[in-house]
């Protein structure tokens, strides 16, 4: 029986070949999304500083506060579209209040809760946390902004999720949703429910935390994000003043 021809090199490398340009292109758009994310996060942080700032020269005047946001939403708003309502103000505000530049232990800038963990937290809190962070993971003390900082270290998660935190009332709870979001990964959706089903509530009341926490931690495949999901998110879409019903073929 006749041999069958060997396949040319060029043919029998492409299933390869294929496999690594698909690799680096689906890592490419991750990075695209993550990378739109982080600089809004970054932007919002620092719109807030200086509203903050600019209040805060102005404290002296009764209803300052009110007058600079009222006209800066409405000089904002005919600029850069519905992203920079009051509301939205307000939050990127809080946001810089929240939350404060620090140092990871490795020398890495990053944007952390602010959050003073007290000498000697609740019974429940103190070992909800503390116990299962390792050393040296606790909120570090404010630094000036590094104008060199990698976004993607300093702002690890998307805008969502800080909107989200910033609901959280508890200071040391809403460290604790957003250490468990960043070493989880986890999408807003899965945030949202760890935060409503009182994942922290329920760690600190339980016998075995590691196993809770575990269990909080699992992550579920209908709560992974896609790069055009990423991208599709309406404060990304308002941040660049694109219509919610935009297509992929308008851009």
């Amino acid at each position: 029986m006749p041999r069958k021809p060997a396949k040319p090199a060029a043919e029998a490398d492409y299933p390869d070949l294929l496999a690594r340009v698909s690799a680096v292109l689906e890592q490419g758009r991750r990075s695209a999304a993550r990378t739109v994310n982080a600089v809004l996060a970054a932007s919002y942080w620092q719109v807030g500083r200086h509203v903050v700032e600019r209040e805060q020269g102005g404290r002296r005047k009764a209803g300052y506060g009110e007058e600079l946001l009222k006209r800066l939403t409405a000089d904002l708003v005919a600029r850069f579209g519905r992203g920079f309502s009051r509301r939205n103000l307000e939050q990127m505000r809080a946001f810089y209040l929240g939350w404060q530049f620090g140092q990871t232990p490795s020398g890495k800038s990053q944007v952390r809760v602010r959050c003073e963990l007290p000498e000697s937290p609740p019974a429940g809190k103190a070992q909800t946390v503390s116990a299962e962070l390792a050393p040296g993971t606790s909120p570090v003390p404010a630094v000036p902004l590094d104008p060199a900082a990698t976004l993607l270290d300093a702002f690890p998660l998307p805008w969502s999720h800080y909107v989200r935190l910033m609901a959280v009332r508890d200071d040391f709870a809403r460290w604790f949703y957003e250490d468990e979001a960043i070493k989880g990964g986890w999408s807003v959706r899965q945030l949202d429910r760890q935060v409503s089903t009182l994942l922290f509530e329920r760690t600190g009341a339980a016998k075995n935390k590691a196993a809770v926490l575990a269990r909080g931690r699992a992550g579920d495949p209908a709560d992974v994000v896609t790069p055009a999901e990423a991208i599709r998110d309406p404060y990304v879409l308002e941040f660049l003043d694109l219509k919610d019903e935009y297509a992929e073929s308008d851009l």
